[in-house]
């Protein structure tokens, strides 16, 4: 991979200005034992503890049988909980393969823990591209996608608290993506996020290029 081609969260964040509810974070230690967690397994008097939530990313890719490359033990594989103070419930892993503006192409690798919440965004043109388009390929565990389309009635699945009070959910069009299936944003602009299912998600994404400045996000107190 070229050096142009390569992009850490570091990188990608320079041109940049970026479940739930009653599923209790979890995940299962390498031989199948499950392993639950609570707040207080991700947070030191309050402050967000991001080496123990890399090591429960591990034991999710061991328990899915997900590979875990060097690059996975580098600074590029980072994890965020957006500044919500509840990792339980909203937050994700990730790595940036490639983005690549030359070319126009991006992939990316998200990982979420049980019922975590990516926080509800969308991406909009700016001077340097057009607003990115994206499909996701569940590769292990599912998602509940959500997207700006008529709001699905009966929701499978509870949202956080912590986003719906801040009103920062307003996407309610639920599509559920098992393993091996694929979804993509219905149009440009479209506010989307998704959730994991009850053991968690690897989910590869392709798209048009993320230009930093170009990622909005709902929830206006979303740090990321």
């Amino acid at each position: 991979m070229s050096e142009s081609n390569s992009v850490n969260r570091r990188t990608l964040l320079k041109t940049s200005s970026a479940v739930a509810g009653t599923l209790a974070a979890g995940t299962w230690a390498a031989g199948g034992e499950r392993k639950s967690y609570t707040r207080n397994d991700f947070y030191d008097d309050g402050v967000f503890n991001k080496d123990k939530a890399f090591a429960a990313y591990y034991e999710m890719m061991d328990r899915f049988g997900y590979p875990i490359s060097p690059i996975l033990r580098t600074d590029q594989f980072w994890t965020s909980d957006f500044a919500q103070d509840d990792f339980l419930n909203v937050g994700m892993g990730g790595v940036f393969w490639v983005n690549n503006t030359e070319h126009m192409y991006f992939a990316h690798e998200i990982f979420l823990l049980p019922g975590q919440m990516i926080v509800e965004h969308c991406h909009r043109p700016v001077p340097e591209g057009p607003a990115k388009m994206e499909t996701w390929h569940v590769r292990h565990g599912m998602v509940y996608t959500f997207g700006d389309d008529e709001a699905t009635k009966d929701l499978p699945i509870e949202l956080p608290q912590s986003q719906l009070k801040a009103g920062g959910i307003t996407a309610l069009h639920c599509t559920p993506l098992k393993q091996g299936e694929m979804g993509s944003l219905n149009r440009l602009e479209a506010r989307h996020f998704m959730i994991a299912g009850p053991d968690g998600a690897i989910v590869s994404e392709y798209a048009s290029p993320h230009y930093g400045d170009a990622l909005e996000f709902t929830n206006k107190s979303v740090v990321f």
